[in-house]
């Protein structure tokens, strides 16, 4: 079985229909902390480090085989975790970044949430190692509000925006899970990864190792 830690109940049916595509028969258990992200904001990840681990330890009490946290900004703190749990726990952008690494060396991180740049930034220059970068981060500053009225095409079209008007870049980061519909919509002509997918896979894949 496999536990998910989202910040927000829109991630539930997304990662339902993935898994449902990819990894057929792979038991999920969603939990959703939305505070976790607020205060996370406003206080930084390790303030909310505590509270991150009681709800983890639950969740491997309750059987989880692995864990997956669907929120970048709390990613690394969850994912440090994982040693003391005895069980893996992974960040749900880790094969992105991984991925946008392997793309090209000018990299653009798209986010909606401030606090969300920085633990992205940080994870592609870890997955980069040795390698040289062009990392920029850039904020879509407007579409938040959107997201947080419900208003999922309003919001969309605000990354989508912000995207397209990117240049000299060799790929596109979409930082939090929720902007992956949007990368289907762009027409900068380059890739734009978003998370879920990718994410999802490798986090199945190691709740059936550690069966």
């Amino acid at each position: 079985m496999l536990a998910l830690l989202h910040t927000s109940p829109v991630h539930v049916p997304v990662f339902d229909a993935l898994r449902d595509e990819d990894a057929p028969g792979l038991g999920l258990r969603h939990l959703v902390h939305a505070q976790l992200l607020s205060r996370a904001g406003e206080s930084g990840p390790d303030a909310v480090a505590a509270d991150i681990a009681a709800v983890l330890a639950d969740a491997v009490a309750r059987g989880a085989d692995a864990v997956l946290c669907t929120c970048s900004t709390i990613g690394a703190v969850a994912e440090a975790m994982s040693a003391s749990l005895g069980v893996p726990v992974l960040r749900v952008d880790r094969p992105m970044a991984a991925a946008a690494v392997a793309r090209g060396r000018r990299i653009v991180v798209v986010a909606t949430v401030a606090s969300t740049l920085g633990p992205t930034a940080a994870l592609i220059r870890e997955e980069a190692g040795d390698r040289s970068l062009a990392l920029r981060t850039v904020l879509a500053e407007d579409a938040w509000q959107h997201f947080g009225s419900g208003d999922s095409e309003a919001y969309f079209a605000e990354i989508v925006r912000v995207v397209d008007a990117l240049t000299d870049v060799d790929v596109v980061v979409l930082a939090q899970a929720s902007m992956a519909p949007a990368a289907e919509r762009t027409t900068i002509g380059i890739p734009v990864l978003s998370s879920p997918r990718p994410g999802l896979r490798a986090a199945a894949a190691a709740a059936g190792r550690a069966r």
